[in-house]
């Protein structure tokens, strides 16, 4: 139960994260939507900006052609003018119809070019403050433009990252939520199946009261009828006055010592690794040692520390014989369990280690203040940590007497025991809490103390990951003592309640007393065992007496073989490693043999090169190396023969069975030949299963390996697709806006040429009429 509120409350924990996270998400996400609505309204407004642009440019050019026109226009105007003039000149004498005449078109001509001079200065100015005032907007919005990609890049990036870590943690929520699903329908299930055998148990006890009710009232009847003498005023003067023993309260007490056993697993555990990563951090800071030693008070310390295993690990130990000292035949109250005296011994031990540890301790929390990158913080951190290892060592010394009151429990005057263990048991459950209470503490200074430890300067990774490992070993010491008081105070009941004390009085139970009433226990056990046996019938005396040594000398040769069976193991186990060491030399051999024949044949072709007159000295070489090796390999085989036989099973060391034996020696030979086939399908089993599993193993993590590369590759590619996808889209953008401006520009230049080719024309008319109107004149004047 404790584990399942355990998980309901991790849960609710994690649920109540999941909306936080989930409601931070939906702000961050409208966020996100809102810079891309603004970058998407920056972008229109930029593109309608490039349009306006090449729409000014497209003016800009058809006004600078209409200027070139216009200029040239002036140009031929001035040389008609000038050629006008000097015809004018040339015709002074002949009359002053004509000079008025064309000194007033000469005025007509200079009042045109000034306007169009001044008009082409106009539009010259305005062009340039077009010019300007478009380059600025065009800047600033370029610089906007390149900040909202910034920002809305960095949004993105956060947006990603939120992303990421939000559905890591949706996953597991999720693998968490369906877990928690599975279990807690096994718990329905467990609990239906639970209602079913209560209600079971009800019925039966129902009958077994009702059965119960009618023995009870039957045995008073006997009672009153055939037992008079039963004493009911001096109960201590009852020669019936004898202590039942408890069933269920045996039951209950090794439960509850067992639940107890995994608590202090887990506090052991913890005590274990806050000394270790203790240790280990007195020599990485405030001096490395790697780099340059330590102070000697360190130096004690850390040895001090490296000691810890030799004061924990025996509590583990002792509890667990503490545990296994209760069962269902034995009186558990604290007068009879002795081994809560060993227990006491090694806490108080224990105990005492801490008190040597503890000067050592606030001396170094001290040399760290003394650092010249101590902060007042850390100072004032370290002062509380100081404080808290105080407290702590001061609340395992109270432990420790509550214990050894435990088991040296007080009596009377008169000899009878004093029930005063409640208020020890209580003071020890207050005490488990204060322990709790000192250690949480603890966590919190040292917490906060590495938070402003990742600030120094000199601060290493290796100090951060040793500091993260000790304030894991603080928090697991914290959640041990937490379960650890709250399961002695939800069973202080049971351990202030006396289970066992005779009828009518309420005295504790003394070690003499337990062992009369399990002595009783087992006689009447054993009774009720024989008259539910059927009885066998009478042995004369003396066929008992040939059974009785036929019983010995059987128990002997029981005896004799059960030594004789370990002998033959040992034997086995020699000759297994007998066996590999042979294969080894075996192997050796084939290796030395490969080498030989390497040599020999490098040797034969030597020789076959060599002279005609060295072959027979070769084939001697050869002969004789053939002989040595046939030699080497002929006692291998034999030894072989000698040491290994074959079977349907496999290959197994054998010892020469002598022939002609006796009884005894083929019973010993065939448990022999028994036991040695039992243990070689047992070791080809094994060796099957172990390869099976290797094998699976290297396989899962060939598959979990290929699914992690196949996920990075799906990744790669959805992002390779999504950028392809907006390249997509900003050049079709692209090419839509060029499309459009180009299609802009031919309607404004074919204007522009319509409307050029009108003015030409009208030009022209002029020019032509001009030209008629100074023929017809000169013909007047020539006429005259």
């Amino acid at each position: 139960m404790a584990n399942v509120t355990d998980l309901q409350t991790k849960y609710s924990r994690l649920a109540q994260e999941y909306s936080k996270l989930r409601a931070q998400n939906q702000v961050l996400k409208k966020a996100v939507v809102d810079e891309q609505a603004n970058s998407a309204s920056l972008k229109e407004q930029l593109k309608q900006r490039d349009q306006s642009l090449r729409k000014q440019e497209q003016e800009m050019d058809s006004l600078s052609f209409r200027n070139q026109q216009l200029a040239k226009r002036v140009e031929l105007l001035q040389e008609e003018l000038a050629a006008n003039e000097a015809k004018s000149k040339r015709g002074k004498n002949k009359g002053d119809s004509p000079s008025h005449h064309g000194g007033r078109t000469q005025s007509v001509f200079d009042e045109d070019l000034q306007k169009k001079i001044e008009e082409n200065e106009r539009l010259h100015i305005q062009f340039y403050e077009a010019d300007e005032q478009h380059k600025k907007e065009e800047a600033e919005m370029r610089s906007r433009l390149e900040e909202l990609e910034r920002s809305s890049q960095h949004h993105q990036a956060v947006v990603d990252g939120l992303t990421a870590k939000y559905s890591e943690t949706i996953e597991r929520l999720q693998s968490d939520k369906a877990r928690l699903e599975v279990k807690t329908q096994t718990l329905e299930r467990e609990g239906k199946d639970c209602r079913l055998r209560a209600e079971e148990c009800q019925q039966q006890l129902r009958r077994c009261q009702s059965e119960l009710n009618r023995q009870l009232k039957q045995s008073s009847s006997v009672i009153q009828e055939k037992v008079p003498f039963n004493d009911t005023q001096f109960s201590d003067y009852n020669s019936l006055n004898v202590p039942s023993h408890n069933r269920r309260h045996q039951l209950k007490a090794r439960d509850l010592a067992g639940q107890a056993f995994s608590f202090i697993q887990d506090l052991v555990a913890g005590l274990l690794n806050f000394h270790s990563y203790t240790e280990q951090r007195v020599h990485i800071y405030p001096l490395d040692s790697s780099i340059e030693s330590i102070s000697p008070l360190n130096q004690k310390f850390s040895q001090y520390l490296h000691e810890n295993a030799v004061y924990v690990r025996p509590l583990e130990e002792s509890f667990l014989q503490l545990h296994q000292s209760i069962t269902e035949d034995t009186v558990t109250v604290l007068e009879t369990v002795d081994k809560l005296k060993n227990l006491c011994d090694i806490f108080s031990t224990y105990c005492r280690f801490l008190q040597k540890l503890l000067p050592y301790q606030l001396k170094s929390l001290e040399e760290e203040c003394q650092t010249p990158l101590c902060t007042p913080a850390l100072t004032l951190k370290n002062r509380e940590l100081q404080n808290d290892v105080k407290r702590v060592t001061l609340v395992f010394d109270k432990l420790q007497n509550y214990i050894s009151l435990l088991t040296f429990p007080s009596f009377r005057q008169d000899g009878m025991p004093q029930s005063n263990t409640s208020a020890v048991f209580t003071q020890l459950s207050a005490c488990l809490h204060s322990l709790h209470d000192a250690v949480k503490e603890m966590s919190k200074h040292y917490n906060q103390k590495a938070s402003l430890e990742q600030d120094l300067p000199t601060a290493t990774e290796k100090l951060f990951t040793t500091t993260e490992c000790l304030l894991g070993s603080l928090g697991s010491l914290t959640s041990s003592t937490g379960k650890l008081a709250t399961f002695f105070s939800n069973n202080l009941d049971f351990f202030t309640s006396s289970g066992y004390g005779p009828r009518g009085n309420t005295v504790a139970l003394n070690p003499l007393q337990a062992e009369i009433m399990l002595s009783n226990k087992k006689k009447a056990a054993s009774y009720i065992q024989a008259l539910k046996r059927p009885r066998p019938q009478s042995v004369p005396y003396r066929e008992a007496l040939a059974n009785r040594r036929i019983l010995t000398s059987s128990t002997e040769s029981r005896e004799g073989l059960t030594q004789q069976v370990q002998q033959s193991q040992e034997k086995i186990a020699r000759l297994e490693q007998e066996k590999e060491h042979w294969l080894l030399e075996a192997q050796l051999g084939k290796v030395r043999l490969e080498k030989e024949n390497q040599r020999i044949s490098d040797l034969e072709a030597q020789l076959a090169m060599a002279l005609g007159e060295g072959r027979n000295s070769q084939t001697t070489v050869v002969s004789s190396l053939t002989q040595n090796h046939e030699e080497v390999e002929t006692p291998l085989k034999t030894t072989a023969k000698e040491t290994m036989c074959t079977s349907l099973v496999g290959m197994l060391c054998t010892v020469p069975v002598v022939e002609h034996v006796g009884d005894e020696e083929s019973r010993e030979q065939l448990i022999k030949t028994h036991y040695m086939t039992r243990v070689g399908e047992l070791t080809t089993q094994l060796q099957v299963s172990d390869s099976k599993a290797v094998h699976f193993h290297s396989e899962c993590r060939a598959l979990a390996k290929r699914l992690a590369i196949a996920e990075k590759s799906r990744e790669t590619i959805v992002e390779e697709m999504k950028r392809a996808s907006q390249n997509i889209t900003h050049l079709q953008d692209e090419l839509s806006t060029t499309k459009r401006s180009y299609e802009d520009q031919l309607s404004m230049m074919s204007d522009h040429l319509c409307s050029m080719n009108e003015t030409l024309s009208k030009q022209k008319e002029e020019i032509d009429t001009l030209k008629l109107g100074s023929k017809a004149n000169a013909k007047k004047n020539k006429g005259r």
